[in-house]
């Protein structure tokens, strides 16, 4: 018996199946690129995408059969939805939540509720990063297309339907729309009822972990699956990787390092708005039972992508990135980056700026840029660190995960700017596990997320900061802080 674990993600899939003995089977990755239609605007094909999912699960399958799957789970990006009709199939792209649509009317939600009270129901805070905004921007510039949508569907509920599930979404991903009551654990009549969609449009919200049905029979045949494999409910992709780095207890944090860069700390209870909401922070169902988490973001793997394609597009091998970042300098670099090239999260939610490199000579060489990107969009979340501690979040160390994560380069410098340990552990795609791990609570394989853990998370390497470089970045920080402020108005829609 094996499980699979799927992870959905803004510039590619992954799906990577595991033995119930902690052994990796097989794994299969595939890209796609992010469709943009018109400046600031940003969507995926969902049609390709669904495409690109199934290849990875055929890949996979075809590798199984000494050890036939049981069950599956998914996680997947949050926010972007998908329209589909009354038989799941879609109509439309999804837009993602770094494209600009939508923000008049998280401004009217904010100002209809008020923010604290519109946090004690859906502790967001509104911004046009979400679903809501999207899906009221297209019922009032696309209402052809709104109106003939039976259901919209985040990208893990829309991976199930696809298998053969019901449309059921988890409490994490459901919380992502704008729509959900986080303490009754439903939608929210006041949020639908402002909103205007129906709950029959939406999915039903359920718990991380439950089974939502079985891969139905023409689709395991044609994707190569054994009969009667369970579609387990999985997550908002940084919850299933919170889980995967082996965090089932609050207390902790996760650097997620993807096309999203996110820290993710983790809490027995939800704090109190008094204190989040001074901090800029979301509160969100973890995948375990009780526990809850939240977000501090910015589009980090993105800018190094970005990097790739603008600086180096005629590189080619299989280590592309490994390639560049031998080209970065050992010592900090001499520049200074505003990483404001796309909307950025939490804390500062800024989507009226623009990305800067400052300090450019002559001499300066590529990989002292690739440096410098990096640099910056650590800089970012300094400040949230000292915040995170003075909510009892455990800073000594990180555990690092997701793509970025195989790089040594990289999480050396994360451990020299923030002047802490970073760990990487042996398997760092963390979303597929952790919904991996899922699967293996819901067909008996586990008998709790903490069992899953022990039988597959362990350490790899850790990345000890560098006191010399740490001291140096503590004064470059200071110089990067004074950076937006000085720019913040020439840059203000530019």
């Amino acid at each position: 018996m094996s499980l699979l674990g799927i992870d959905v993600g803004t510039s590619g899939c992954k799906a990577a199946a595991y033995s119930v003995e902690g052994g990796c089977i097989a794994s299969a990755h595939r890209e796609y690129p992010t469709v943009h239609p018109r400046p600031g605007w940003a969507e995926l094909d969902s049609r390709l995408v669904l495409a690109r999912v199934r290849e990875v699960i055929a890949e996979v399958a075809a590798q199984t059969a000494h050890d036939p799957i049981a069950g599956l789970c998914i996680s997947s990006m949050g926010e972007a939805m998908t329209p589909v009709d009354r038989d799941g199939q879609v109509l439309a792209n999804s837009i993602l939540q770094v494209d600009i649509r939508g923000a008049e009317h998280a401004q009217r939600l904010e100002a209809h509720f008020g923010r604290e009270a519109f946090y004690a129901i859906n502790p967001n805070i509104p911004g046009p990063n979400y679903s809501l905004p999207k899906l009221l921007w297209l019922r009032d510039n696309d209402p052809a297309l709104f109106n003939s949508a039976s259901k919209f569907l985040l990208w893990g509920d829309l991976v199930s339907v696809m298998l053969g599930a019901e449309p059921v979404t988890s409490y994490a991903l459901a919380n992502r729309t704008l729509l959900f009551d986080i303490r009754k654990e439903a939608w929210s009549a006041p949020l639908l009822a402002w909103s205007g969609i129906d709950a029959e449009r939406l999915p039903r919200p359920v718990p991380s972990g439950t089974v939502a049905g079985e891969v139905r029979a023409d689709v395991a045949a044609e994707l190569g699956l054994p009969a009667g494999v369970k579609i387990v409910v999985g997550a908002h992709d940084q919850c299933c990787g919170a889980l995967g780095a082996g965090i089932c207890s609050g207390g902790k944090a996760v650097c997620g390092m993807g096309t999203v860069e996110c820290i993710t700390p983790v809490y027995d209870g939800i704090p109190s708005a008094a204190t989040m909401l001074p901090l800029g922070l979301n509160v969100e169902h973890h995948v375990v039972p009780g526990l809850y988490l939240s977000f501090l973001y910015n589009q980090s793997g993105s800018l190094v992508n970005w990097f790739r394609n603008t600086f180096a597009a005629d590189l080619q091998g299989d280590d592309v990135y490994g390639a560049l970042m031998g080209e970065m300098p050992a010592a900090p670099t001499r520049l200074l980056v505003l990483p404001h090239f796309e909307a950025t999260g939490a804390p500062d939610f800024i989507t009226d700026s623009a990305g800067v490199i400052a300090g450019l000579r002559t001499s300066t060489a590529r990989g002292e840029i690739l440096k410098a990107i990096i640099e910056g969009a650590a800089f970012y979340f300094v400040e949230s660190l000292d915040a995170l501690r003075g909510l009892g979040i455990d800073m000594s160390q990180f555990v690092a995960t997701g793509g970025g994560a195989k790089s040594a380069a990289w999480l050396q410098i994360k451990a020299d700017i923030y002047g802490v340990p970073f760990v990487r552990p042996k398997i760092t795609e963390c979303g597929a596990l952790g919904a991996t791990i899922l699967a293996g609570c819901a067909t008996g394989a586990f008998n709790s997320p903490a069992e899953g853990v022990a039988c597959f998370v362990a350490q790899d390497r850790v990345f000890e900061p560098d006191s010399v470089r740490h001291g140096h970045y503590r004064e470059m920080h200071g110089q990067y802080r004074q950076l937006y402020p000085a720019m913040k108005r020439l840059l203000k829609n530019s």
